[in-house]
Order: C-alpha cells, then structure tokens, then sequence
C-alpha cells in the first residue's frame, strides 16, 4: 500500500453516527458539508421542494424528504439536497435508491456533485438525477437508460414531467426560478 493511502483514515457508519455537524460518507472517507449555503441555494432547494411534494401529494407510498441520509453500505452515507423515495419502511435513514435525486450545487459542492455523487447515483441505479445551478438558474436532468445517464437537457423556463415512476412528479422550473430572475 502506497505510504498516503496508509495515512488516511477510514471510518465505517457507525464512527459517522457519532460525528456532530454535517458530514458524508464515501468510501470510507469522511466529507465535510459546506457551511450554511446562500440564500438563493436554500430558497432554490425549496421551491423544487415545494414542486415535487405537490406533483406527488396524492401518491400514498411516496415522499420528498430534504437532507436526509441514505446509507447505502457501511462505508458510504450521502445526504442529497432533495430525494423522492417510494415504499421506504425505515424511518431513520434512506436504505433504497431514491428514484429522483436533486442536488444544488455550490463552489464548494460541485466536483463531489458532479462527479463522485454522479458516479454512485448511477451505480446505485438512481432513475433521475437533477443537477441545479443556482448562479445560471438552470437545471440538467440526467435520466438513466441502462447503466448511464443521459442528459435530457438543460432547464430554465420548462417543466419537466418525470411520468415513468411509481408516482409521476413534476418540477415547473420557471416557478422555481422566478423570484431570482
């Protein structure tokens, strides 16, 4: 084993269960959350939060949750921005893949959002990842077609209906946006 491979340190979920403050967990390497994200981040976050829990409302078996964790194995615990789950019994974290994830991204967020979460949001099977830019007021949505994603575009004033889930949702990204624009 390489001599920097032997100085990093690996924890398990158990260690991230007793950690105070905002962390993730990938790989065994511990990720510091941001510091409080800017307004236009948080009232983004919750005006498609606000979009989705009114798309899926009469969905009995379906809900949005915010910053929640989803363990997906001992050593990985992500906390996506916003995530639709179907059918989940647990209710202290996440245990199955989401069908929509949402993540805003930041500066400080974008290469693990882009890139790391990316990866194991595919891997994990996540049906549709939704990447937001609060500074260009604009969304990709990558829908998963096999074992990729694809790009289904990139939104600003459209709605996207995602119509092939358990429960079918919507996000109006001009309502979304309006208010920053």
């Amino acid at each position: 084993m390489p001599p920097l491979a032997q100085a990093i340190e690996y924890y398990t979920y158990d260690d991230y269960k007793a950690w105070e403050g905002d962390w993730e967990l990938i790989e065994g390497i511990a990720y510091a959350m941001a510091p409080s994200p800017i307004i236009s981040h948080q009232a983004i976050a919750g005006e498609i939060t606000f979009e989705l829990v009114s798309s899926v409302r009469k969905c009995k078996n379906c809900l949005i949750v915010v910053e929640q964790d989803w363990k997906i194995d001992e050593i990985t615990v992500l906390k996506p921005d916003i995530s639709l789950i179907c059918n989940e019994t647990n209710l202290s974290y996440i245990t199955k893949s989401p069908l929509i994830v949402v993540e805003i991204i930041s500066k400080s967020t974008a290469k693990r959002d882009e890139k790391y979460k990316f990866e194991i949001y595919k891997d994990e099977r996540v049906p549709y990842y939704v990447l937001v830019y609060p500074n260009d007021l604009k969304a990709k949505i990558y829908k998963l077609q096999g074992n990729e994603y694809i790009k289904q575009g990139d939104f600003s004033l459209e709605t996207y209906e995602f119509n092939d889930l358990e429960c079918s949702a919507s996000i109006d990204f001009e309502a979304v946006f309006a208010k920053f624009r």
